[in-house]
């Protein structure tokens, strides 16, 4: 293979070596990573990208590209080569020799927020392929609004053995099945090797029957053969319904003694098996060192999208103003002016007429408005409709082969649920919200986590928030689920009090464009406490005084959600003592937290007696009462009965309340 090599004598073979070398000259160098995927998967991604990718290397984000997905993280340099080779900006070859390095944009593990061309994060099996199918909903529901002039691209998945293994995956494929989702199109790198050895270890499902089941069309190529590659997506492309390719193909391909085996998963190949492999595919140039054929030729694959990018923009230029702008305020993520607004006069409505309702029912009423302020939300369930309340009057669900509509049955896959709302914030043209009890946000966690780690502005509408819902018992009442949420960096977290409240907590979650929020809604119905509507969002600092003491205050009473109205009751009980107190709610805590020391002080306050009442764990709270501060609420799991009962069972009263105070005073 010579340096003089023209582009147009380059063959497949030298684009996909290229590929490999990159990948495992970067592992080798950082002592870490996985040269194996990259290595057997080269040829599907080599096809796929100079043949087939609507993708230009100078604008990653176009808004029509098509979307390629590594779900197997792990094999990331597969990723990072292929964005060095097409010419991506900021990809150079100085990044690829700094992988796994601090502040490089080649991290271990995908990030869409460190490395430019990367659309999501993956590193947990199952999340890319899980995310994936809501980046295919995406692409279907804008060509539904917007027509194929705008919106008319593919989304590719490359995934592995432990993706297609992981529970979240048969969630994923089975929606994406259901809805014919026919835009999406996964190559599975079936090489049969796990970390631990042989797949046959531990699996002999049958995936392309798998799939099949699933309503996907599933195919088995050799993932060597790029002719075969070549014709499987060209029949996938032209399906009416998602598809599977089985690549079969050998992980650490070419290497001498670790090709074929779980050796060369995740380690370097080392120096000998190196060559060995280099050998073996003709190559004798220098670590990192690209022929210039070979790099000219896929350059020019990187630039081949940019003929039907500049004819899109040419398309997207000739729309009415008001259209076009209306478009690309969506797809960049700017909220609409009339939010704001909004909310407001919903606020005032409800002032003038109280709701004593449900704070689940109170985000529907939020939800009816705020649905016509803000026309690109996109609201769904994991099959709990009618208890969630997330489906306005207003809102048409979108079905198999019909996407025409702001509705999603996610059906019972709390963990699909919310890997596919990632996907179609991501996509861009949507914000996406989903709900379920807060208790399962334990199946829902990991792509939440991802959604925080993300910056992802994804909204979670959790209801059933505490022992308040009841009879369900234990196994359905979150006790823990607040503290553990509230824990999770990025993920703000909201508990609000009454029907104004909510509202305020769904204008904030809305107007947050940098990562997820959880609003965490009652069953039981709750009075209104708050007095005052207008454009202040008093929630927006986290927290505020509810209910001022008359005098100076001896204690204040700290209260999130359905414990506002006790707070407010134990106020009262104190004052007929003559015992002041004040009031502060709490709608975020973590939000609260993050204020500046002099805001926190104000709303803390000097009261000498400081009480937390929340019907869930008291971890976090010492954060505001401080470690002898008195914390009124749950202290073990919950149990089966009436709501009102099991109030007074835990001690979670303003009887309680007032006595812990009083006793406190006396001390």
């Amino acid at each position: 293979m010579q340096d003089t090599v023209s582009a147009d004598r380059v063959t497949h073979s030298d684009l996909a070596n290229a590929v490999r070398v990159l990948a495992m000259d970067a592992v080798e160098t950082a002592k870490s990573g996985h040269p194996g995927l990259p290595m057997g998967a080269a040829d599907i991604a080599t096809v796929l990208f100079t043949k087939f990718l609507k993708y230009d290397a100078a604008d990653p984000t176009w808004p029509d590209r098509d979307r390629f997905i590594l779900s197997a993280g792990h094999g990331s340099m597969l990723l990072y080569s292929l964005l060095h080779l097409t010419g991506v900006k900021g990809m150079t070859v100085e990044e690829l020799k700094n992988f796994r390095k601090l502040d490089s944009k080649t991290p271990g593990h995908p990030e869409n927020f460190m490395t430019p061309g990367v659309e999501t994060t993956t590193g947990p099996l199952g999340q890319g392929i899980a995310t994936a199918v809501g980046f295919a909903l995406a692409e279907r529901m804008l060509n539904a609004e917007y027509g194929s002039d705008l919106v008319d691209h593919y989304t590719y998945v490359l995934a592995s053995d432990g993706d297609l293994m992981e529970g979240i995956s048969h969630e994923a494929i089975a929606l994406a099945g259901h809805l014919k989702l026919n835009r999406m199109i996964v190559l599975w790198d079936d090489n049969e090797i796990s970390i631990d050895g042989p797949l046959s270890l531990s699996d002999s499902v049958d995936q392309v029957k798998r799939f099949q089941a699933c309503g996907w069309n599933a195919v088995r190529v050799d993932g060597h053969d790029e002719k075969a590659i070549q014709r499987a997506i060209s029949r996938a492309q032209k399906s009416d319904r998602p598809t599977l390719i089985a690549c079969k193909t050998t992980i650490g391909y070419g290497a001498p003694k670790k090709a074929g085996t779980s050796k060369a998963h995740g380690e370097p190949l080392g120096a000998e098996e190196l060559a060995g492999a280099k050998a073996a595919y003709g190559w004798s140039h220098e670590p990192f060192v690209i022929p210039e054929g070979i790099k000219a030729a896929w350059a020019k694959a990187g630039k081949k999208g940019s003929r039907q990018r500049k004819a899109w923009a040419e398309r997207l230029k000739a729309l009415p103003a008001d259209k076009r702008a209306e478009f690309e305020r969506r797809v960049k993520g700017v909220r609409p002016q009339g939010l704001a607004d909004a909310v407001a006069k919903l606020k005032d409505r409800l002032i003038a007429e109280p709701q004593n309702v449900a704070t689940r029912k109170a985000s529907e009423i939020a939800l009816e408005v705020i649905t016509e302020a803000v026309p690109e939300l996109v609201l769904g369930s994991a099959d709990l409709t009618p208890s969630n309340n997330t489906k306005t009057k207003n809102l048409t669900a979108i079905s198999p082969g019909n996407y025409a509509g702001r509705y999603i049955h996610y059906g019972i896959r709390e963990h699909g649920m919310a890997a596919a709302m990632n996907g179609i914030a991501l996509h861009g043209g949507y914000v996406p919200a989903g709900a379920t009890f807060l208790v399962f946000t334990d199946y829902a966690r990991p792509a939440m986590r991802i959604a925080a780690l993300a910056g992802i502005p994804a909204v979670y509408v959790m209801t059933h928030d505490s022992i308040g819902l009841g009879e369900d018992g234990p196994t359905h009442q979150p006790v823990e689920h607040l503290a553990a949420l509230r824990s999770m960096p990025k993920m703000r977290v909201f508990r609000p009090a009454d029907a104004i409240e909510t509202a305020e907590c769904w204008q904030m979650a809305l107007e947050r464009t940098d990562g997820p929020s959880t609003l965490a809604l009652t069953r039981q119905n709750l009075p209104q406490v708050r007095k005052q509507g207008g454009a202040e969002n008093l929630s927006a600092t986290g927290a505020y005084e509810l209910s001022p003491a008359n005098g100076k205050a001896r204690a204040t009473i700290f209260a999130s959600g359905s414990e506002v109205e006790i707070a407010l009751a134990a106020q009262k009980l104190l004052a007929e003592k003559n015992f002041e107190a004040r009031v502060v709610s709490v709608p975020s805590l973590d939000l609260f937290l993050a204020q500046p020391e002099k805001v926190r002080h104000e709303i803390i306050g000097d009261a000498p007696i400081k009480v937390a009442v929340e019907a869930a764990v008291r971890f976090g709270w010492d954060s505001v009462i401080g470690p002898d501060g008195i914390f009124v609420g749950m202290h073990g799991f919950g149990a089966s009965a009436p709501y009102k009962d099991l109030y007074k069972h835990f001690g979670i009263t303003a009887e309680a309340i007032a006595e812990k105070v009083l006793r406190t005073h006396n001390l």
